[in-house]
């Protein structure tokens, strides 16, 4: 039976490639697109829906996706410009809790990545082989990851969310 938490699969590190940091540039480039893709012609009650039992909505996946790429940013950023910086962790559960995802219709988070994915693509696609080797240390898992990884890591991230919603989709014939 299909894992409806990991409709991709999990996430695996990949050893650095052209091909594949292409492949996920492109991911980052046109995520905003895809998840728009995946929501549109939903309604008010299709957004209210868990993706799996004791999931999050379709409407907090989206708000959730925003969340985590303003995140990635910031992240890639200190990754840039400090050594080994530690980054700040936060729950996801609780933040998808809160008023701004609870009351906020999904275009806001969806505008919102729009513009961050073009600031994201563009640092990103600038980043040397050098700049990809640099490490963030997540205290969370108490290790460093390169930049590299974080690279995989949120391309996988916007591919395996929007692939919550359209199984969803398909599940339901919507």
């Amino acid at each position: 039976m299909e894992d409806l938490r990991y409709p991709i699969g999990r996430y695996t590190a990949q050893p650095f490639s052209e091909k594949l940091r292409e492949e996920w540039l492109i991911d980052i480039q046109f995520l905003p697109q895809h998840l728009e893709n995946a929501v549109q012609n939903l309604d008010a009650a299709q957004l209210d829906t868990a993706y799996r039992e004791g999931g999050w909505t379709v409407k907090q996946v989206v708000h959730h996706v925003a969340d985590s790429h303003m995140n990635s940013l910031i992240r890639f950023k200190l990754g840039l410009t400090e050594d080994n910086p530690t980054i700040k962790p936060y729950d996801e559960n609780e933040w998808v809790k809160l008023a701004d995802t609870q009351n906020l219709p999904v275009n806001v988070s969806l505008t919102l990545l729009h513009a961050l994915h073009i600031r994201l693509h563009e640092l990103l696609k600038n980043m040397s082989r050098t700049d990809l080797d640099r490490t963030l240390f997540h205290p969370e898992h108490k290790k460093e990851f390169t930049l590299w990884e974080f690279l995989g890591l949120y391309a996988w991230h916007g591919r395996h969310h929007t692939a919550h919603i359209t199984s969803l989709r398909e599940r339901m014939g919507w």
